[in-house]
Parts: structure tokens; C-alpha cells; sequence
């Protein structure tokens, strides 16, 4: 994934998952997005929403009041009884980020019957999802891990293989016979 910065990404932790800086976070990112917030001469502005185990992040950096879609992100299951904070890593840069302001409104959304009888308080962080986090990292020939064989990279693998097949029986063939023709001159 090709990615230019600043980035905003996300991660859920339960305290036992590490960040790793060096890699800008990738082993524990679940999504993300650039977005080109720098010296920009009106406010960019970020909207986070977890509704139903849904986690999404919306950004409008051109102050049009449209948003574009960041991350969306479903099976998130979040505690209550928590703060809100934002922090920022700067890695090798160093850049200034200013909160101006921060709009916090709880929403009221219908729960199940097994969700209303739930201690969220008591609720581990954690994200049901198809793909682990750690498919993210790359790995030291710098091809990122984690995309599987499509139909075609199947296809040319075992064409590949089958050509290897072939030419080397072909060179068997021919070197076998070389040594036939060459045992026949000494009777």
C-alpha cells in the first residue's frame, strides 16, 4: 500500500499491542488514509463515529463541508466508562497540530436484548476481522505480505513450473542420448 503523509490511521489495544514507530504503526493498523492537512489556510476538520460495532472516520480537509469516507472499519467492540483523547506522532517530521475544538455527542441507537443485558464497562477492545492487523507489515524484500494467490498468479506459477518440467526433460533427453551415441563408438 503505497501511502504519503500525514496519515491518519486506526488501531484498537487493550494495552497489550505495541506501536510500532519505526514502522509507522502498520503491524497494529486496521485502516486509513492520507490526507493532505498542511498549511492549509482554513480549518480541516475529522469526524469519528462507533455506532453498533461500527468504527468510521470521515475527514474534510477543503472546507466544503463534504466529507470524503476514511476508514470504516465493522466488528469494533469498544468499552464504555472511558475518555476521548487524540495524540499525534510525527516520526522522522516534525509538524504541529492544533485541536481547535472537539464535539463529543453520546448517540442513541437501539441495542438487542443480548447487548442490553452487557456490562460494557467490563468489554475488552477488540476488532472481529477477516485479516489480521499483522498482514500489514512488510516483509524484508519490501513486498507486502498478505495478498493471497489471485486465479492468475496460479496460473502463471504452474505454467512456470510446468515449462521448468519441460526443459528439463528436454536437456535430460538430449544428454542421455549424447551419452548413447558415444557408447556405441567403442564396441
Amino acid at each position: 500500500m503505497e501511502r504519503s503523509f500525514p496519515f491518519i490511521s486506526a488501531m484498537v489495544n487493550n494495552g497489550s499491542v505495541n506501536y510500532d514507530h519505526g514502522k509507522d504503526g502498520r503491524s497494529s493498523e486496521l485502516g486509513g488514509c492520507s490526507a493532505e492537512i498542511r498549511n492549509r489556510e482554513h480549518d480541516t476538520y475529522l469526524a469519528i463515529r462507533y455506532s453498533k460495532g461500527r468504527l468510521t472516520v470521515m475527514i474534510d480537509v477543503e472546507d466544503k463541508n463534504e466529507w470524503k469516507e476514511c476508514i470504516d472499519i465493522g466488528g469494533v467492540r469498544l468499552p464504555t466508562g472511558y475518555f476521548f483523547g487524540a495524540s499525534a506522532a510525527t516520526g522522522d517530521l516534525s509538524d504541529n497540530h492544533d485541536i481547535i475544538s472537539m464535539k463529543l455527542d453520546q448517540l442513541m441507537v437501539e441495542h438487542t436484548p443480548e447487548e442490553e443485558n452487557l456490562d460494557w464497562t467490563k468489554i475488552e477492545p477488540s476488532v472481529s476481522l477477516l485479516k489480521s492487523p499483522k498482514d500489514n507489515i512488510d516483509d524484508p524484500t519490501g513486498n507486502f505480505r498478505g495478498t493471497p494467490l489471485t486465479g492468475w498468479k496460479v496460473f502463471l506459477l504452474l505454467l512456470c513450473a510446468l515449462l521448468g518440467i519441460v526443459v528439463c526433460a528436454v536437456v535430460g533427453a538430449v544428454v542421455f542420448q549424447k551419452r548413447q551415441e558415444r557408447n556405441k563408438r567403442f564396441y
